[in-house]
């Protein structure tokens, strides 16, 4: 039986994949008809969240391990990916991203470094990699979708190096729209604004509440509802599409 929905027949990686967002962005996307190359600093990580993608006869999925923030394990992963689904993926969601939160006054030169190696240097590297495998196979449909945040918006106390990290992927997702549009690849953000995740698990519940009282909607996002937005960029439903940062919020800061 040939796989339906609206991804059918794409191959799609996803990094950060072992939880929270990209955890449900693999889910979603393998709903829609998409082999998936699910990426997390973790292998066990990302093996649990294969073993738990439907399945369907035409269809396989892989996990792989890799640190997106050091080049030469994001150019394996992307040779590894070809050679395990004998094709390049043309689909991608940078998803990984990690958290060092404290006052900038005290914050240590590591943990702004560390967060911007894995959030913006190692959506960089991903971007980079994949456009060049993209176009060197003559591909001219693909889809890149780059995590950002709310915050790399309108900033966020105790989040220094996040709020920077995340603006900056906006920039490079930008800079790389432009400059790939004319090869066939679309490049775009997704804006989530406070989402139900593995982060916000940790931020006491007082926090948390007054978060969400400054939510028009009231209440904080769904890894399912930032996945579904991505899916709208993935597809080509939105291929008029490049250059967007798209915020999912619940109206937070609109």
């Amino acid at each position: 039986m040939a796989a339906t929905g609206i991804l059918a027949g794409r191959t799609a990686l996803i990094t950060g994949a072992g939880s929270g967002i990209g955890k449900a962005i693999c889910s979603v996307f393998a709903r829609e008809g998409a082999a998936i190359a699910a990426v997390d600093i973790s292998k066990d990580a990302a093996l649990q969240t294969i073993d738990n993608l439907p399945t369907r006869p035409s269809i396989s999925h892989h996990a792989y391990c890799a640190d997106v923030s050091v080049s030469g394990s994001v150019n394996d992963l992307i040779l590894n990916v070809q050679t395990s689904f004998n094709t390049i993926p043309t689909i991608a969601v940078n998803s990984a991203g990690i958290t060092r939160d404290t006052a900038m006054l005290k914050m240590s030169e590591e943990d702004f470094d560390k967060v911007m190696d894995v959030n913006l240097k190692g959506t960089f590297l991903v971007n980079q990699a994949l456009s060049r495998a993209i176009i060197s196979a003559g591909v001219t449909n693909a889809s890149i979708v780059n995590i950002s945040s709310i915050s790399g918006k309108t900033g966020n106390r105790g989040q220094a190096n996040y709020s920077a990290s995340k603006a900056g992927v906006i920039g490079l997702t930008k800079t790389a729209a432009m400059e790939l549009a004319r090869k066939g690849i679309r490049v775009n953000a997704v804006l989530p604004g406070f989402t139900e995740t593995p982060m916000t698990d940790v931020v006491p519940d007082k926090i948390k509440q007054m978060v969400t009282m400054l939510i028009p909607m009231g209440r904080m996002g769904k890894p399912e509802e930032i996945a579904e937005a991505c899916l709208f960029l993935a597809s080509d439903r939105s291929s008029y599409i490049t250059g967007c940062a798209l915020e999912v919020t619940g109206g937070l800061f609109a």
